[in-house]
């Protein structure tokens, strides 16, 4: 087994011993900590399907996953707490969006397709803002969780903690088999040379928006599952910074490569949740730590664990 392979494994257990760990130690806010991690990989991974393997720097990534949030806080509001409809709806909501926006940015490349997207992200902000109804740059807080029935209690920070958890390693596996598909193959060689592949006939364009439409997608379940964890949903979460961040835990983890972006997600937010209560110019030692890693590392933090992994067999 190679190290890459054991490191995320070794990863993905740790996740999983998290919540019996934090109640031996009576710590119950690591589980809430962890599972805002797992949420924030998912949309991490969701980017770097079309970052890591299509070459793609969408800016304006959390706007999918503002959406997804908001299609859980709006069915809420209405009265509708079914957890299929709300995610469901956060999906598919997601996927129209990512489908109308990928459909005209992805005629352009380079910075253009960067101003572009980020310029969707704000518009779908903004649009945010002014839904009075629902609580405008004020938000909207949500009266109680996606209801699966009993057999899936999301009010349970364990069970919830295990939900987000069994749905990351779902997208993880999808992922996978996603890239080493004949789809993914192609979309990595338009990555690499756009117009070779279209000299042989490919139609890149069509495989480009497809990635587009699936990561978009599964970044709205994520906004789903961050309206569940925090009850509560805002235009904030769709801000170009928020873009930024999940960009960053992207590259941070380690482009390419699916299970990085966990690496990468943990990574900030943990720095973050420990830098803020020491100082609240965290983000000035933040950023240096970020630096470095980029600098010393092309394969990112993932790349790290994998030589550590190495030398340890």
């Amino acid at each position: 087994m190679d190290a890459k392979r054991v490191a995320a494994i070794i990863a993905l257990a740790l996740l999983a011993l998290v919540p019996p760990v934090a109640m031996a130690a009576d710590a119950p806010f690591y589980v809430g900590l962890f599972a805002r991690i797992m949420v924030f990989a998912i949309a991490a991974v969701s980017l770097d399907l079309i970052l890591g393997y299509g070459g793609l720097v969408s800016f304006g990534h959390a706007a999918y996953l503002g959406i997804g949030a908001y299609a859980v806080g709006i069915l809420s509001f209405h009265g509708v707490t079914g957890g299929f409809a709300h995610f469901a709806t956060a999906f598919f909501a997601a996927a129209a969006a990512a489908l109308v926006i990928g459909f005209v940015s992805l005629r352009t490349s380079g910075v253009y397709f960067i101003m572009i997207t980020l310029a969707f992200s704000q518009m779908v902000y903004f649009l945010g803002v002014s839904l009075n109804q629902y609580g405008g740059d004020d938000g909207l807080n949500i009266a109680r969780h996606s209801n699966f029935g009993a057999a899936l209690d999301l009010k349970d920070p364990v069970v919830f903690y295990y939900f987000v958890f069994a749905l990351l390693l779902v997208f993880l596996f999808l992922g996978s088999r996603i890239v080493r598909s004949r789809f993914g193959v192609l979309l990595q060689g338009v990555k690499s040379n756009e117009r070779r592949m279209i000299a042989l006939g490919f139609p890149t364009f069509r495989y480009k928006l497809a990635a587009f439409v699936m990561a978009g997608a599964v970044c709205g379940v994520a906004g789903a599952l961050f309206a569940n964890l925090t009850l509560f949903v805002s235009p904030s979460i769709m801000h170009w910074t928020r873009s930024g961040e999940i960009l960053m835990m992207v590259i941070l983890g380690g482009l390419g490569s699916l299970i990085g972006p966990v690496f990468g997600a943990a990574a900030y937010l943990i720095l973050e949740s420990v830098l803020s209560r020491l100082t609240e110019h965290w983000q000035a030692v933040l950023g240096p730590i970020l630096i470095l890693v980029v600098l010393f590392s092309k394969t990112g933090l993932y790349g790290l664990f994998a030589i550590g992994a190495r030398r340890r067999g």
